[in-house]
């Protein structure tokens, strides 16, 4: 007779190897096949496991290809350049690389276009890449907070609803809609003297460039 803790497990536990090696032979997959090529299967073969471990992760490839891209963006880090400046000027760059790998344009630009008419997609892409990035707006807006390069938080928000959740918001937007259309969109480089320009106009708004 089982007791109760072995009756409530299900299945096997998930293995970190086997998870590390299905994203990584999805990025592979779909720099060598293209997103309409893919198939689970592909990727079971390439990762050396069994289809059936596929679908016990992921319900289908949509969802797959978010959390292969959500890993490459979780490696975006803000080091502490000593100004706000610099710490924006160097996430920027950071990004912009990242969006230069072919496999980072081509899940990205597949899943949002694919979450066009996916409610379910377009959720799990602002859960696995989007809200988990804002960590890095919230580690600027703090450093430049105790540098004092930021007002502290107000205790309330204002009339104009600029609180701090809403301006962590803002300023992430800001930041990857630029860096997204430059790079995705326009094809034009990210370079220093871009990042540096746009962090300027940024952080001083239109009287700041010159």
């Amino acid at each position: 007779m089982h007791n109760g803790t072995s009756a409530k497990r299900t299945g096997r536990p998930r293995s970190a190897d086997a998870d590390h090696a299905i994203l990584e032979a999805t990025r592979a997959a779909l720099v060598e096949l293209g997103w309409g090529k893919l198939t689970m299967g592909d990727v079971a073969t390439r990762a050396g496991v069994a289809k059936t471990t596929l679908y016990r992760r992921w319900a289908g490839k949509n969802e797959l290809v978010v959390d292969a891209v959500a890993v490459l963006f979780d490696e975006l880090e803000l080091p502490d350049r000593g100004s706000l400046q610099a710490d924006i000027e160097d996430v920027v760059l950071q990004f912009a690389a990242l969006l230069a790998l072919p496999e980072a344009r081509t899940a990205l630009m597949a899943v949002v276009a694919e979450s066009t008419h996916d409610d379910a997609l377009r959720l799990r892409i602002r859960e696995a890449i989007v809200d988990r990035q804002k960590r890095l707006v919230v580690l600027g807006r703090r450093r430049a907070q105790d540098r004092g390069e930021l007002p502290p938080d107000e205790p309330s928000q204002g009339p104009d609803g600029t609180d701090a959740a809403t301006q962590i918001d803002l300023i992430f937007d800001v930041i990857a809609g630029a860096v997204v259309h430059r790079t995705l969109v326009s094809g034009e480089p990210v370079d220093p003297t871009w990042a540096r320009t746009f962090t300027t106009l940024l952080l001083g708004g239109l009287a700041a460039i010159r």
